[in-house]
């Protein structure tokens, strides 16, 4: 009987899912992708990969050994920031790189706060954005041409990812040929089966779409996260003025990987159902306007952090009315 009651301060709110096997099972939706990179860009994304977990794990039992806490690497949590954070990495980046920004993720974006539950930004996303502040040279130069393709999706341009070219096409050559090159059936496909280059986890759009979908079915993520993200983002593609035609920007980048992968993040999306709209929606507003009109082409890690920071906010602007609280005065009924 004991096992069936739960004495806590509220919300009261219980999941069938345990979150060792929800975080298993997100790293199973992303073993595809992984598989893939390791095809496409060699053995050094395994390399990266597995210095990026191990750190994660070692950061984590190391800070709640210090902090007296219950050591709890057995849950995946871990594993999986250090993977997101590697699938968010060049391939070609020095070793220490990833080492450093799964330290940052474990101890200041998550143990420092709490722990798991506690964190108020997804961990992986916050070493991404450590790395980029402090080595942006790293960060975006270190690509590596995919096996079976071009860095930038199209022949002949090898010194630029596809957003990097849509960004700056002048700088590669004639920027109407690039721009139509860019939208062409052809470069869709090859953004779409991963012949491009990128990020580790980002290039095969397919492969992320497969493992996103295993998800929403086995509802570990999420649809309304997915649906407001996605949806947001390709109407303001089509709406907007940009060089780059929908598909070219729907597939391009680390869109589905954040979408499907870090947007859905249990601890750092709202809770209630309209807030999830209204989260997705702005992560799709910020990414599309910082890929147009910002600084960096892409946009996907930092419109998760900022609406990651709002949520709060959200859940309690949506949270339901307690049953048997009378509205407001001058509230609608």
């Amino acid at each position: 009987m004991k096992e069936l009651l739960v004495v806590s301060a509220s919300p009261h709110i219980r999941a069938k899912k345990k979150t060792a096997i929800a975080m298993r099972a997100v790293i199973i939706a992303l073993f595809p992708a992984l598989v893939y990179a390791t095809y496409l860009f060699g053995l050094r994304v395994l390399f990266i990969t597995l210095i990026s977990i191990l750190s994660a794990v070692v950061f984590e039992a190391m800070m709640q050994k210090m902090l007296g806490r219950k050591i709890t690497i057995g849950d995946g949590s871990a594993v999986l920031t250090g993977l997101l954070l590697a699938f968010n990495l060049p391939p070609g980046v020095p070793w220490w790189l990833p080492a450093v920004g799964s330290g940052f993720a474990i101890v200041f974006a998550k143990q420092l706060f709490g722990g798991l539950g506690h964190n108020f930004i997804n961990p992986a996303l916050a070493g991404r954005a450590f790395l980029m502040a402090s080595w942006p040279s790293l960060m975006t130069k270190e690509w590596v041409s995919p096996v079976s393709g071009t860095l930038s999706g199209i022949d002949g341009i090898s010194a630029a990812t596809p957003l990097s070219l849509l960004k700056n096409p002048a700088n590669y050559g004639d920027p109407q040929l690039i721009i139509r090159q860019l939208n062409d059936p052809e470069t869709v496909r090859n953004l779409f089966f991963g012949k491009t280059g990128g990020c580790i986890g980002e290039t095969s759009a397919l492969l992320l779409l497969i493992g996103g979908l295993f998800l929403l079915f086995t509802r570990i993520a999420d649809y309304r996260i997915v649906a407001g993200y996605l949806g947001s983002f390709a109407l303001l593609a089509i709406v907007l003025p940009t060089d780059g035609n929908v598909l070219f920007h729907l597939l391009s980048g680390g869109l589905m990987l954040g979408a499907f992968f870090m947007a859905t993040d249990w601890v750092t999306s709202p809770v209630t159902k309209k807030g999830r709209w209204i989260f997705g929606i702005g992560c799709g507003i910020i990414t599309i306007i910082i890929r147009i009109w910002g600084g960096y082409p892409e946009g996907v890690s930092y419109s998760i952090l900022l609406m990651n920071v709002f949520t709060p906010v959200i859940d309690r602007m949506t949270k339901a009315r307690i049953f048997g609280q009378l509205p407001k005065k001058g509230a609608k009924k």
